[in-house]
């Protein structure tokens, strides 16, 4: 997970409490949340919802609320339902998401798990671990355990990005500009509007020498 910072105005659409899913709602839910899965992190995923972080079981004022609602994938929202409806909240200013849980990505592109570890005991904690679980390591049915897959090659891949990054940082031979090119690239794979940023910003907390010198650059709002 990642924080967002909400500071899109509430749309006009919603003010009708018709639709809570119309197109000004997804352009606003689009910056909000960099076009990513607010639970996955995926980026501009094919099948989009508009989700309720807190199910709204037919409370209308909880269905059209501005900010009760989220940028999802379709796969992600299935998952979620209405049992997952005490997460931490990437939206909250107080609560750094990022690190209150422990994001670290598989081995191999084929690996059959990656690590979600909750870092606090809190209930919240616990059951937004549980959830992040769920969604990166299912195999209760066949097509979650294939979505699943493909879902950890994703980040994989993106954690393949940052390998050949700090590769290029730790290489004896490394000139002080080859190193600042390398340390502005792994800032961009750090932002919160880039694909999967939880796991690459915990390969770097557990890294002795990049973690403090990219401290403030880990779990930044945008």
């Amino acid at each position: 997970m990642f924080n967002v910072i909400r500071n899109e105005p509430t749309p006009v659409s919603l003010a009708g409490k018709r639709k809570y899913d119309s197109q000004d709602v997804l352009d606003a839910l689009n910056i909000v949340f960099h076009k990513k899965c607010y639970i996955c992190e995926t980026s501009e995923p094919l099948d989009i919802n508009v989700e309720h972080f807190i199910a709204h079981q037919g409370d209308e004022d909880l269905k059209y609320d501005w900010k009760n609602l989220y940028f999802s994938c379709a796969r992600c929202n299935n998952i979620k339902l209405a049992k997952f409806n005490d997460l931490l909240d990437c939206c909250d200013e107080e609560i750094d998401v990022l690190r209150a849980i422990k994001h670290l990505p598989p081995r191999t592109p084929f690996a059959k798990n990656l690590l979600i570890e909750a870092q606090s005991d809190d209930a919240k904690t616990q059951l937004t671990a549980e959830l992040l679980n769920k969604v990166f390591n299912s195999d209760h049915t066949h097509n979650k355990k294939v979505s699943a897959v493909s879902l950890r090659k994703k980040v994989f891949a993106q954690y393949n990005l940052l390998f050949e990054q700090m590769n290029e940082y730790y290489k004896p031979l490394a000139l002080p500009r080859d190193k600042e090119d390398a340390i502005e690239r792994i800032k961009m794979l750090l932002k919160a509007s880039s694909p999967y940023s939880a796991f690459i910003s915990w390969c770097i907390l557990e890294d002795d020498e990049l973690g403090p010198m990219l401290h403030d650059f880990i779990g930044r709002a945008e």
